[in-house]
Parts: C-alpha cells; sequence; structure tokens
C-alpha cells in the first residue's frame, strides 16, 4: 500500500511537520529528476551540491521547480531566493542561462526582482516517493487552472505520507493531504491571509514545537489568521519536552509541548523498509502570561 494512502487510513498526525527553513532557494530545472534532485537531475550536479551548502549556512531550503504539464525547455530559466520571515514575506525572482551562472548568485535578495505577490509550491517529485507525482499532479494542474502562471512543481519538501504537498508562498505555509476540490479554499484562504487548520502542517519559519503550539491554539480559538500566534521564543526542557512563547492578544500565551508518537506503527514512505511509529506532539498546558 502506498504510504500517503497507508497514513490517510492511520490517521497519522499531520501537525508540527512543516520542514523549518527561514526561506527558500527555487532553481527551475525541466525535466525529470532523480531521487536526490539537486546532484541527480540535468542540473549540473557540482553546482546543485554548492547550492546546497550555500543555501543551508544562510537558513534557506533548496527546491528545483518546473511548470506543471509539458512545455519546451525554456532558453532562459527562474530562479527565486524566498524570505518566509513573518514581517518580511517577499521573493526575489531572476533568470539564468548556463548553470554556472548560480555559482555566485546571491541569496540576500540583492539580486532579482522584488514580488510580493502570493504562489504555489506542488511537490511531485516521484523518483523520491510515488505519492508525491501520484497525488501531486492533480492538485498542480488544479491549482494551475485557478492561478495560471502562479504555480510550480517542485522536488521534494519532505512528508511524503503526507501528499498531495502545498507549500504557499512566500509565506513558506506548508499543506497536506491537498485533493483537488480543496485547492480553491486553499488559494482564497492564503489570499485573504488566513490558513486552512484542517489541511495545515506547519510553517516553515516556526520549529516542529511551536508548529504544533500554535495549531493548537487555532483549534481552541478558531483564529484562523496567518500573522496571529507568532513565536516569540521556545526554551526546550529536554526529554522532548519544550516551552513555546506565542504572542497573543490580549495575552501572550506559554504552551508546553510534549514530543511524542502516535498510533500503530507503519512504513512511513514507500521506501521505507521498517516500520515506525508516526511522530506527534502532545500540548501540556496553555497559560496566559504578561
Amino acid at each position: 500500500m502506498r504510504c500517503a494512502v497507508a497514513a490517510g487510513l492511520r490517521g497519522d498526525p499531520m501537525t508540527g511537520s512543516a520542514a523549518p527553513a527561514a526561506g527558500f532557494l527555487l532553481v527551475e530545472q525541466p525535466g525529470g529528476w532523480g531521487r536526490q534532485a539537486l546532484t541527480s537531475s540535468r542540473l549540473d550536479p557540482a553546482v546543485g551540491a554548492l547550492l546546497s551548502a550555500r543555501a543551508i549556512a544562510v537558513g534557506l531550503r533548496v527546491l528545483l521547480i518546473r511548470r506543471p504539464g509539458r512545455h519546451p525547455a525554456p532558453v532562459r530559466r527562474s530562479w527565486a531566493v524566498v524570505s518566509a520571515r513573518p514581517g518580511r514575506e517577499v521573493t526575489w525572482w531572476g533568470e539564468f542561462g548556463a548553470d554556472d551562472e548560480l555559482r555566485t548568485l546571491p541569496l540576500d535578495g540583492s539580486a532579482g526582482t522584488r514580488s510580493t505577490e502570493p504562489f504555489y509550491l506542488v511537490c511531485t517529485h516521484g523518483r523520491h516517493d510515488q505519492c508525491c507525482a501520484i497525488e501531486g499532479r492533480p492538485v498542480a494542474e488544479a491549482l494551475n487552472r485557478l492561478r495560471p502562471g502562479s504555480v510550480w512543481e517542485c522536488s521534494h519538501v519532505g512528508g511524503d505520507r503526507f501528499a498531495a504537498n502545498v507549500v504557499a508562498m512566500p509565506h513558506g505555509v506548508y499543506y497536506g493531504r491537498v485533493e483537488p476540490a480543496r485547492v480553491a479554499d486553499l488559494v482564497a484562504a492564503h489570499e485573504r491571509a488566513e490558513v486552512l487548520p484542517d489541511l495545515l502542517r506547519g510553517r516553515s519559519t516556526a520549529v516542529p514545537a511551536a508548529q504544533a503550539a500554535i495549531a493548537h491554539v487555532r483549534r481552541t480559538t478558531g483564529d484562523a489568521r496567518l500573522e496571529a500566534l507568532a513565536p516569540a521564543g521556545v526554551l526546550h526542557l529536554g526529554a522532548g519536552r519544550w516551552q513555546v512563547r506565542l504572542r497573543a492578544s490580549p495575552h501572550h500565551l506559554i504552551v508546553t509541548v510534549q514530543a511524542g508518537t502516535a498510533g500503530e506503527p507503519g512504513l512511513l514512505t514507500c521506501h521505507a523498509r521498517h516500520e515506525a511509529h508516526p511522530p506527534a506532539f502532545e500540548v501540556l498546558e496553555v497559560r496566559e502570561v504578561s
């Protein structure tokens, strides 16, 4: 059984599963991608490895992107540097011809054309996990019909068992188990600066424990505003326990979160050889502070 189907049947929790990153480096590379996209696609593997090292050093996640559907190979390809930090969400877009041009690409927002327009990434990286292609491509097509020109297929974003995975940009908001019928809801929420709580995995700019704390408070208060409940500090108490301070009105909140596992063990990816318990978070306490 494919991992996404099995995870859905088990009810694996998605909360707190967004891969942490302050932003993203996106590089257009049409055609097929190997399992390790940056070093096993038509992109020069040496350039891919260099980009990965440079991006990691400044807190960015590198993804390959391509337009949905079949298209002639472009003469010049797009790149983007995305800042997803709350209050500083912006994308700088540019173009390149030869792969070597990427070696000296500035990652600090000092190059490219600045944009704050929303756009959407859909993981369709089938060589990494078949669920991403099977579930992701129909969602990418549905999104592209709704917002043509604002949608890219992308390489592995993590959480294959939650396919289809969508990342709403430039905020770095991860959604999982997205179906074509929910695409309009997702776009409408994102463009009015809200989230869809039932599909939300988390936001990349928060660590998993903080993502879980925010999701819990959203569920109890019904506050879907994207910028609500920003983390103001995270303290690791040891033994998988975290104390997360959230900015809220009229009082800040301290949320104590315990990391653990949930449900029955299973194969968490289609390539996994050993069963594991899905990770999960439990909120132990929420209290107001001045």
